[in-house]
């Protein structure tokens, strides 16, 4: 079987994933004895030996939502945010003076991958929603990469997950040359899925057991306190973002 939870993966939260693992694992009285941290992640997805994992929103409903089984959708420590969403911030050079998103319609936007829900759908939303897209962009592969490329000047603006941008924040030097200004609309945050050959549902209460039960620093580690039941519809309903016209590289 497979256990993985590659989304807020970083050194400083793997002590505490490994924690929720333990005791979602003693809750279900079955799975691995380590979270997989190596190898391909659609590959692991897809796999019917899948007992627990976390993708993101824009996979999930691009190409996941009818191979695998909806476990849930994690409660976000974030602020304004409504239980189940999440957003992303818009960040910036502390010394370039543009303050508004709108500002960077000509400017790099840096970008993890075509299939992120918040590096990528989501800021594209956003835009469309206020008459334009970012068209100038840079492809690096992470969030932090994105965040790192603004930092040095190879882009002028990112969309991060909050959460991502939280634990960026708190360990990565390059944060401090770097200012949120502003934030994307909310959505359903990055959902927990199973293998569609298994019922969710004994999953469901074991992982929502687990992160209630979570001491509180690794809540604060980790900045989820808790699990909901999010339908399918209700990522299914996002718009699927068309991938970049042209990257620079």
């Amino acid at each position: 079987m497979i256990a993985s939870l590659p989304m807020y993966d970083r050194p400083e939260t793997a002590a505490a994933n490994d924690r929720l693992w333990q005791a979602v694992r003693a809750r279900l009285g079955e799975g691995p004895e380590c979270l997989t941290r190596e190898g391909d992640l659609w590959t692991q997805w897809q796999s019917p030996d899948l007992l627990l994992s976390q993708t993101c929103g824009l996979p999930y409903r691009s190409r996941l939502y009818d191979k695998v089984n909806l476990v849930g959708t994690p409660v976000c420590d974030l602020p304004d945010c409504p239980p189940g969403q999440y957003y992303s911030v818009f960040v910036a050079r502390r010394d370039d003076p543009r303050d508004d998103p709108q500002a960077y319609a000509q400017a790099v936007l840096a970008y993890n991958e075509p299939l992120s829900q918040s590096g990528w759908a989501a800021p594209q939303a956003w835009a469309a929603a206020r008459g334009f897209a970012f068209t100038e962009t840079l492809r690096t592969g992470a969030h932090a990469a994105s965040a790192q490329a603004v930092a040095d000047g190879r882009a002028d603006i990112a969309a991060l997950d909050a959460l991502s941008w939280r634990f960026m924040a708190r360990t990565d030097r390059f944060a401090d040359a770097l200012r949120v200004i502003g934030r994307t609309d909310p959505t359903p945050a990055l959902p927990w899925i199973t293998a569609a050959t298994r019922d969710p549902a004994p999953i469901r209460a074991a992982l929502s057991a687990a992160l209630l039960a979570m001491p509180p620093e690794d809540r604060d580690t980790l900045g989820i306190s808790g699990l909901l039941e999010v339908a399918p519809e209700a990522y299914l309903a996002l718009p699927i973002p068309a991938p970049p016209a042209s990257e620079l590289t």
